[in-house]
């Protein structure tokens, strides 16, 4: 257990930003899974693709996920997407 003050403050400063981290991982996997999901319906919804890119990016500016990370899951949603059109 934490014993000095900046210790404890930590631990609450970190509660708090890991339950915003896991609210905005959970709206990143939603609306991937949405996009995913109208792809492969069979008439794929570009607005839903677009939301899910949108989302992405906003998560790894806030550093929530790895700039890369983004531009992968990004990478393979586009191709997804793509081939489901062509």
């Amino acid at each position: 257990m934490a014993n000095t003050q900046s210790a404890k403050k930590r631990i609450r400063s970190n509660a708090r930003k890991h339950e915003r981290n896991t609210v905005y991982r959970s709206r990143v996997k939603t609306m991937v899974k949405k996009a995913e999901m109208s792809i492969f319906s069979g008439t794929p919804d570009e607005e839903a693709v677009r939301d899910a890119i949108s989302t992405l990016d906003k998560a790894a500016v806030k550093g929530i996920i790895h700039k890369n990370n983004a531009a992968r899951r990004k990478s393979r949603l586009m191709k997804k997407l793509n081939a489901a059109s062509a």
